[in-house]
């Protein structure tokens, strides 16, 4: 039904196929577990992103999403 989509159908699609175009990516902010500083990050970060407070490493590159270390929290960043 092209007036009532399911939502949970139009997140699964490929982003230019979607309904209303949309990225995938986004910003999020990671506390370190170990000095607890918030750090601005990409979801798709193709680096090693360390703490810039204690060098602790907050997130390493995988082939898309990049994986948060353990102990590592974060929320999506709003405009």
């Amino acid at each position: 039904d092209l007036l009532n989509a399911d939502a949970r159908e139009e997140k699964s699609k490929h982003k230019l196929k979607r309904m209303i175009q949309s990225p995938n990516s986004f910003f999020m902010d990671v506390k370190c577990p170990g000095c607890l500083q918030i750090t601005t990050v990409y979801s798709h970060a193709q680096t090693v992103v360390l703490c810039g407070n204690c060098n602790a490493m907050l997130c390493q590159p995988t082939g898309g999403l990049a994986r948060l270390t353990e102990g590592c929290s974060f929320r999506k960043k709003v405009e």
